[in-house]
């Protein structure tokens, strides 16, 4: 009789978790949508009215170049009005918090934080800072997941559940990778380890959020159709560009860690985005593709028109060599200064064009050498994302959904490997339990959002934290 009841028990849990995927995706991919208008909106008003820019996101020229710096800062202060005024737990990045919510505070987040974080992104990333839009869409759509939860009365356990999936199906939609979405929500939670039972919940609801979001902005990957092969030889260059990527997933890091620290020491937290914003727009003086999440240049790169790559001061050559460290001190500005962005993007920008001068180095000592871009384009990515965020599975998953085939796999997987080893502890956010005692940067402790953490920690005891192997 043990059998006919253990089935019927995964039946009611396959036909539970169905349903409730199902919500949050759709939950998800409409919140992903809204951030997507709104962002527009934003763009149109700083960088196409204020400061004169295409609004195709590929600047030849700009007519009041010179505004950008004012342009972000502006955006930064009215983001940063909004954050501390409403929902300081939305500072910063997004995917930190969620985490966070997950192991401490029982997947509570409060909903003010969803349309907080909406509006807050578009206009850091749509004023002219450096940023993406996945961390966030993973707070908002935790957060629309977690208010769902008090609504149907979930338990704690479940509403933890709930939290992690709208994280993966928030990532899901934006990048237009579910599978890496669906991944990432269980590989994120803990560092070397896999939280398996959000793996179907976040299945389903990736799915929901990519055509929900898709059925609106269209299902082209995010770097278009790769239809190319792969040749034994050029394994060895897929290997020394992920120990590239590793070495400069831990720039990436230090970077962030060596920003949070030095804006944490002012006083005045309204101040510090503006003036986190204003850096950043003063880098895109010398570099207008540090602005904002830059696929347009990525995309622009991988077709390999490098005459559209504009600076006032740079040669193209010297531009291109210098891309991946600009994008790091812009981000770094950004996110570091608390400023509402994500992490992800400006990961694949970083990777992407370490491939592209990889590309350049090779055709310069071997000129007639036959290696395309496109691959070093997509296997740096990979790379980098897994480097940064010590989720090797959900890196390679969207890799290969960037470009809809997995050709590249192979090359992606050797990359990561190497990557992966070479940045070892260091990742852009917390390792869940244990990370106090390995190389993952926390949040700095007097930040708004890990006070307000503090204060919404469950009052029934601590938490027991779940070990995990130290990388």
């Amino acid at each position: 009789m043990a059998r006919p009841v253990a089935y019927l028990d995964g039946a009611r849990y396959l036909a539970r978790w169905l349903v409730l995927g199902l919500l949050v995706g759709v939950v998800s991919g409409l919140a992903a949508l809204a951030f997507y208008y709104v962002l527009k909106l934003f763009e149109g008003i700083f960088l196409v009215s204020l400061v004169g820019s295409s609004a195709s996101g590929v600047w030849p020229s700009a007519s009041r170049y010179y505004l950008l710096p004012a342009s972000a800062a502006l955006g930064g202060a009215l983001a940063s009005l909004v954050i501390y005024s409403l929902a300081p737990e939305a500072e910063g990045s997004g995917t930190d918090f969620v985490i966070r919510a997950y192991h401490e505070l029982q997947g509570r987040i409060r909903w003010i934080v969803a349309p907080v974080k909406i509006v807050a992104t578009a206009l850091t990333i749509g004023s002219g800072g450096s940023g993406g839009a996945e961390g966030p869409a993973a707070q908002y759509s935790a957060s629309l997941s977690s208010f769902i939860s008090d609504i149907l009365k979930l338990s704690p356990e479940d509403r933890k559940v709930m939290v992690a999936v709208g994280m993966g199906a928030g990532i899901g939609a934006i990048f237009k990778a579910p599978i890496g979405g669906a991944l990432l929500a269980a590989e994120a939670l803990r560092r070397g380890g896999f939280e398996t039972r959000v793996v179907y919940p976040a299945l389903v609801a990736s799915a929901a959020s990519y055509a929900v979001f898709g059925g609106f902005t269209g299902y082209m990957p995010l770097l278009g159709l790769y239809a190319g092969s792969l040749r034994p030889i050029d394994f060895a260059v897929y290997a020394a560009l992920g120990l590239v990527a590793g070495l400069a997933a831990i720039a990436y890091v230090e970077a962030l860690s060596l920003a949070r620290r030095a804006f944490g020491a002012m006083r005045a937290r309204y101040v510090r985005p503006i003036a986190g914003m204003a850096i950043a727009g003063s880098i895109a003086l010398l570099a207008p593709q540090v602005v904002g999440e830059g696929f347009a240049w990525v995309r622009l790169a991988e077709a390999g028109e490098f005459g559209k790559f504009y600076s006032p001061v740079l040669p193209t050559v010297a531009l291109l060599a210098l891309l991946p460290v600009l994008k790091i001190l812009a981000t770094a500005a950004t996110v570091g200064s608390g400023g509402s962005g994500g992490l992800f993007a400006p990961a694949i920008f970083i990777g992407a064009f370490i491939g592209v001068d990889m590309w350049f180095l090779i055709h310069y000592m071997a000129p007639h050498a036959s290696l395309q871009i496109t691959p070093l384009v997509v296997v740096g990515i990979a790379a980098m994302l897994a480097a940064a965020t010590k989720t090797p599975l959900s890196a390679m998953a969207m890799a290969v959904e960037m470009i809809g085939g997995v050709q590249l796999l192979p090359a992606v997987m050797v990359a990561v490997a190497v990557s992966y080893v070479v940045s070892w502890n260091y990742a852009i956010f917390n390792a869940p339990a244990d990370s106090a005692g390995d190389g993952g940067r926390r949040p700095q402790p007097d930040s708004p959002g890990a006070a307000l953490a503090q204060d919404l920690r469950p009052a029934t005891g601590s938490l027991r934290r779940a070990a995990h192997p130290t990388l």
